[in-house]
């Protein structure tokens, strides 16, 4: 996997195509599609009322033209998205949850403890800071490339800086 398709936010709800306005609140989600995974912008009003099957999501508001670009994912809903990556086996997914591993490391909500050697795949424990559980995530062996076009593609999705 050397790239994602990724949807930028289009300021039009997916469901309804309902413009949404600045300073409005919507729901920005990451969808299963056959491509993998993909984000798609939910108008409040269609989300409460049809709430649809996603993988994650969160609940922001479009910008202002005015506004500088926020943070709109805190570190405990990166910590929420790594969790729920834990059982999957899809290379994508895989991937993004290792990248998500390195992203929690930088920002100290993760720390190195060990690796270990499974059926020939490498496989890191990671104290989660503040407690005293640890998580393992697989290495996939990215290189520095893929590791750096992943991180920028996530913080695209997630509307955040890496």
């Amino acid at each position: 996997m050397d790239e994602w398709m990724i949807d930028k936010p289009l300021g039009k709800c997916a469901a309804t195509e309902k413009e949404i306005e600045p300073g409005e609140e919507y729901y920005a989600a990451l969808v299963q599609t056959e491509q993998g995974l993909a984000r798609r912008d939910f108008c409040a009003e269609y989300w409460n009322q049809n709430k649809p099957t996603v993988f994650c999501y969160w609940k922001t508001k479009l910008p202002t033209h005015e506004q500088k670009k926020q943070l709109f994912i805190d570190d405990d809903m990166l910590m929420a998205f790594f969790d729920r990556l834990k059982t999957e086996t899809e290379q994508d997914k895989i991937n993004f949850r290792f990248v998500l591993a390195l992203v929690l490391m930088r920002r100290r909500r993760l720390k190195y403890d060990s690796s270990k050697t499974e059926n020939g795949s490498e496989i890191w424990r990671l104290r989660i800071t503040g407690t005293q559980d640890f998580a393992e995530v697989l290495n996939p062996n990215l290189g520095e490339q893929q590791v750096s076009q992943l991180t920028s593609q996530i913080g695209e999705i997630l509307q955040v800086e890496l």
